[in-house]
């Protein structure tokens, strides 16, 4: 016997995580797939994404779960995909289009910390961006948008503000004394010590890769590099510039973080505050795919006309 759930999805670039909750919003079930983009004109990432679908039905089908709406937030999820995503979804979990909620992963992590209007979310992991959703679902969004323009104080940026600093005190000073540690974390994680080695994995690999060296910043840091250290508040007051622009433009209000950027080291958060000693500011860990599930529900009213209509941070 099968028992109507409501499956929330929080699709991004490394874990893809799903909770199923009744219709109270009480869980019944969580879990974890692998990672996929909304990317669907590119084959290999529409394959990707089927992929983890196709592994979350077959972790329902032991509870005997039948999964009576779905509602997800999807790394690089557009509204020109909207159609094709949900009969790919539909098939996939048997569930009729119009049960079916899409948007972003950021349109998912502001709904998962406020309600429509509330506050300002700061979205920080590979890329940055900030965004407002206002109560009739206006959007204002800042940065976000790369790491070949800005990205600031995200992963990738500090990645590559850190090969930068190594590389430029080599260009000067004729060797990495000065950031021996900040260059030798960097390069055990780039898996050599030699130019070729570093074009290679930067230029040869995705954003996600590159900032995948943050983790090697904060590890330098760790151990009391300078280098690192600077590198790391400077994040962190570029992460506060966008709250400050959402400000500017949407007024003032509580403002969350969230992201694994903000995890990386305590720094990068000590300089957000300091940045915005005045301002409500708190990070966050709520947790994605429940408040997705939740939307379904019907625990979240307010939000339901706004998703409904394709909300997307791409109109923003």
């Amino acid at each position: 016997m099968t028992r109507p759930a409501h499956l929330g999805i929080d699709v991004g670039g490394t874990a893809s995580r799903w909770v199923v909750c009744d219709a109270t919003g009480a869980v019944v079930a969580r879990g974890e797939a692998d990672g996929a983009t909304g990317h669907l004109f590119n084959p290999a990432e529409k394959e990707r994404l089927s992929t983890a679908l196709r592994t979350i039905a077959r972790s329902l089908e032991p509870a005997g779960l039948n999964v009576a709406s779905l509602a997800a937030g999807i790394t690089g999820y557009g509204s020109a995909v909207g159609d094709e995503l949900k009969v790919l979804a539909g098939d996939i979990f048997d569930v009729p289009s119009n049960a079916i909620m899409l948007m972003d992963d950021i349109v998912l992590a502001y709904a998962a910390n406020f309600t429509p209007g509330e506050g300002h979310l700061i979205s920080a992991g590979t890329g940055s961006i900030g965004v407002h959703i206002g109560a009739t679902g206006q959007i204002v969004r800042v940065g976000g948008r790369g790491i070949l323009i800005d990205d600031a104080g995200s992963g990738s940026w500090i990645a590559l503000r850190a090969l930068d600093c190594i590389y430029r005190s080599l260009d000067h000073q004729g060797s990495f004394a000065s950031v021996e540690i900040l260059a030798r974390k960097l390069f055990g994680q780039v898996g050599g010590d030699n130019w070729s080695d570093v074009r290679q994995f930067v230029y040869s690999g995705d954003r996600g890769r590159i900032g995948g060296l943050a983790v090697a910043v904060a590890a330098a840091a760790d151990e009391g590099d300078q280098a690192a250290l600077a590198i790391l508040r400077d994040a962190g007051a570029e992460l506060a510039q966008l709250a400050k622009a959402l400000m500017a433009r949407a007024g003032e209000a509580p403002v969350r973080f969230v992201g694994g950027v903000l995890r990386l080291h305590p720094v990068i958060l000590e300089e957000v505050r300091r940045n915005l000693f005045d301002k409500d500011v708190r990070r966050s860990d709520t947790d994605a795919a429940l408040a997705a599930a939740r939307l379904q529900a019907g625990n979240t009213p307010a939000w339901a006309p706004l998703l409904s209509a394709g909300l997307s941070i791409a109109h923003g």
